[in-house]
């Protein structure tokens, strides 16, 4: 069996360390899982949760989810640069704190979906804007030390590529349950139902907990990363040399543009069945679908970027996912059926970049440390966070915007024609137009298959001439 030459500087460290193998990638694969039981939940079923039950217009929710998201992306950058200063215990560097976090997290989690009888709409409006932002900050807490230890768990960059993978297959699972089970069971006669949305939240919590404890247990953080001392100026000398790091710099807009774009794709995609087809249950078949063909490429991912490279796959399969989406906004006679399968050809194209997208990451912290001799994976992974986090923002507020500027009403039965038209347009037009921002940004990626092979061996030079 091929034994990578990263990997042997890593298992030089230490001779007790186990092998990079299965158990670390389920344990990941678990750490996403858990990430996404919420992630998904909120981002599918909270803003329609927020103007049917609690009774908050979709201009507000859309002003609730960019103020907490701005937040959030501020969060993250702050716990990256505190996870970096903290010294590495028994079980790792990063692993501790998603044990520490997973809890309240989850807890503030179901929170967001309760509902308290007899209060009124101003007492839900801020419950909504307290539990909501409480949670978004505790999601920090978590994701960012489950990101950062990917680029510790192995230094070999087709076992990071293999990570990426495993990590979009357990949020995709995650994905797969929601979109398929949630619409069934939290839909009664195409209105959502407070109590079957709350019993929800709470399944899926307790399942969170028992992901996030298998993420902690199966996986080896084997790369060391030392604590950082505080100086004054550190974090504007990082974002300096940040600054002048073009992989950077595109993945960074590309992790915001797509952000953007899913986001406002799934909000609207409950609007879009529900009102636009009249057939809120369709949704189930949609997440099913849509799985399905991004799970098509699982096996093509390996070999596609072992001949080609994580860039050109990228850029070849978010291209196709525009031109699809696209298209459908002029198929305006598509009946749900071809619809969805249609709308399924294009995550066939977004299953490439889904799998991979993680990897580009580590390659991104790798050059940062041949760059600047600094080994930062929180803060870096972080402030890509962060970017993520201000493409919720944009896309919760713009998708809440968007949605009160077609005309929607949820006090009337029956939407009329012009904002069915609206919604069907916010949901293929406008992901269309941002799938090709994506792929676009993803051509100006300078580390294609030759310099990414590259960077890995002038890296391990580097480390081994400081020695």
């Amino acid at each position: 069996m091929r034994e990578p030459v990263l990997q042997q500087e890593e298992q030089s460290q230490s001779n007790t360390v186990r092998p990079f193998g299965w158990r670390d990638k389920f344990g990941y694969l678990l750490g996403d899982f858990g990430n996404d039981f919420f992630f998904i939940l909120t981002s599918s079923f909270l803003m329609v949760f927020y103007t049917d039950i609690f009774h908050i217009s979709a201009a507000t929710v859309g002003v609730l989810f960019m103020i907490a998201r701005l937040w959030d992306a501020f969060a993250d950058v702050a716990w990256g640069r505190f996870i970096d200063t903290r010294p590495a215990t028994k079980n790792g560097k990063f692993k501790p704190w998603i044990f520490r976090m997973s809890f309240p997290l989850v807890i503030t989690g179901v929170l967001m979906f309760t509902t308290i009888p007899g209060m009124s709409d101003g007492f839900y409006l801020a419950w909504a804007f307290v539990t909501y932002i409480i949670w978004g900050t505790l999601y920090s807490t978590v994701n960012i030390p489950y990101g950062s230890m990917a680029s510790v768990i192995s230094a070999d960059p087709v076992e990071r590529t293999t990570l990426s993978t495993w990590r979009t297959i357990g949020a995709s699972l995650a994905g797969l349950l929601i979109g398929v089970l949630g619409p069934m069971i939290v839909f009664v006669d195409n209105k959502i139902s407070a109590d079957r949305m709350f019993m929800t939240a709470l399944v899926f919590g307790v399942l969170a907990i028992a992901c996030y404890m298998g993420c902690y247990k199966l996986t080896t953080e084997r790369i060391q990363v030392p604590a950082k001392e505080i100086e004054k100026g550190a974090f504007l000398r990082s974002i300096k040399s940040l600054v002048k790091n073009k992989p950077f710099l595109w993945i960074l807009g590309a992790s915001l543009m797509i952000m953007v774009t899913q986001f406002i794709t799934q909000a609207v995609n409950t609007y879009l069945f529900k009102d636009y087809f009249s057939n809120a249950s369709a949704l189930s078949l949609v997440s099913l679908i849509q799985m399905a063909s991004m799970f098509i490429t699982v096996p093509l991912v390996k070999p596609l970027v072992a001949k080609f490279g994580k860039k050109e796959v990228s850029v070849v399969g978010v291209g196709a996912a525009a031109v699809i989406f696209t298209l459908l906004f002029f198929l305006k006679e598509l009946t749900v059926m071809p619809f969805i399968f249609t709308m399924a050809l294009g995550m066939v194209g977004m299953g490439f970049y889904s799998f991979v997208n993680w990897a580009f990451i580590s390659d991104v912290i790798d050059y940062h440390e041949y760059l600047t001799s600094l080994r930062e994976d929180a803060t870096v992974y972080s402030i890509v966070s962060m970017s993520r986090k201000v493409g919720q923002a944009l896309a919760g507020g713009i998708g809440g915007f968007a949605i009160a500027a077609v005309g929607y009403n949820a006090a009337l039965g029956t939407q009329p024609q012009e904002v069915l038209d609206g919604i069907h347009m916010l949901g293929t037009l406008v992901p269309g137009i941002l799938y090709g921002i994506v792929a676009l940004l993803l051509f100006l990626y300078p580390l294609n298959k030759k310099r990414t092979n590259q960077l890995a061996l002038d890296l391990a030079a580097k480390r081994e001439l400081n020695k």
